[in-house]
């Protein structure tokens, strides 16, 4: 892994993060830097090393 790549996340952070819309788990997509929710169609970004879990900075799936 470069030193160029985005911050990672705490591992710890992934276990316990959950969709705010469905409650549901988040799969992890570290080349696009989002967590997915396949429930609710969402990919929420994370920033700086920092998810993003607001449902209106989510980008839809298509």
């Amino acid at each position: 892994m470069s030193e160029s790549s985005t911050p990672a996340v705490d591992p710890r952070l992934l276990e316990i993060l959950v969709c705010p819309v469905t409650k549901g788990t988040l799969r992890y997509d570290r080349e696009r830097s989002e967590l997915i929710s396949e429930k609710a169609g969402l990919a929420y970004p994370i920033r700086d090393g920092i998810p993003i879990m607001l449902p209106e900075e989510a980008r839809k799936l298509d």
